[in-house]
């Protein structure tokens, strides 16, 4: 998700409402994007050359970066599994970006066909294809808000169509939180939207650090900044654990994407990798 200057019509889309989900804004192509770069290191067909150059010289500079992609899209599966266990049902997906394997709705109402499920962005292309967000078992029920990370207030409005916030959300920031360059205002994003949800809401939240390839990452980022948009930092295992504040890390706290509840395998644990994530609980 990027932050735009320029006032956005931000509107929520549900298969019921729109059968006929038209065309979208016009798609800068001549600058790589976030999203779109994401698409290509997990081996998807949205994406541009510009997209691809960047991808592959960070890829040059980090050559890790695919599986730490592909380790965050894994985490996104474990924890969406977490949350049914849980029994919440309903999810907040902020920087959605394209649809690919297994997304949000597509895990939760495989084990809970009842679940409702609100998509967030705000970049053209993902709103190009948010027909592919919005099939829905007939129990449950998807929505993409076309809305900036950086205007709560706005997702809030929308997300309220379509969830009830008496009862538990997951709201969930995979890899756009790092976007959010200012920790202030990371924590009065995160702090509003969970301020409305009820107890027994979650947050996950997913973001690179430096811990594992230490100036590697540091350059990736840094070649990132140079010539992708938008802008991103690396925070330290304790700077993602303070985005928590209020909340209750759930076990085993802030670590390796790859090291949170994983599948149990036969050759002890896997590999770190710079992707960090936790999981915490409203009380």
């Amino acid at each position: 998700m990027r932050r735009t200057r320029r006032h956005r019509r931000t509107f929520v889309v549900d298969e019921s409402r729109a059968p006929d989900l038209q065309s979208t804004p016009s798609i800068d192509t001549s600058v790589s994007h976030s999203a779109r770069i994401w698409d290509y290191w997990l081996g998807g067909k949205e994406n541009y050359p510009v997209d691809r150059r960047l991808g592959d010289q960070i890829a040059e500079v980090l050559p890790d970066i695919v599986e730490q992609a592909r380790a965050d899209r894994r985490f996104l599966k474990r924890v969406v599994e977490y949350f049914i266990g849980q029994g919440i049902r309903q999810f907040l997906d902020i920087g959605t970006g394209l649809p690919t394997v297994d997304n949000t709705h597509e895990v939760a109402q495989r084990l809970a066909p009842e679940s409702r499920i609100v998509y967030v962005d705000n970049d053209p292309l993902v709103l190009a294809h948010a027909r592919a967000l919005l099939t829905s078992t007939p129990e449950g029920r998807t929505a993409y808000l076309d809305a900036d990370m950086y205007d709560p207030e706005t997702i809030l409005r929308g997300a309220h169509d379509t969830l009830d916030f008496s009862r538990p959300v997951a709201v969930t920031m995979l890899g756009v939180a790092w976007h959010i360059t200012d920790d202030r205002e990371a924590l009065r994003i995160i702090g509003r939207l969970m301020d409305e949800t009820a107890p027994g809401s979650h947050l996950a939240i997913a973001h690179p650090t430096i811990e594992v390839t230490g100036e590697r990452m540091a350059e990736a980022i840094r070649q990132w900044n140079r010539f992708g948009k938008p802008p991103g930092i690396h925070r330290s295992p304790e700077q993602i654990e303070a985005l928590f504040t209020g909340l209750e890390l759930v076990e085993p706290g802030v670590v390796s994407c790859t090291r949170w509840r994983p599948e149990a395998l036969p050759f002890g644990e896997p590999a770190e990798s710079d992707q960090y994530c936790g999981v915490a609980r409203k009380p």
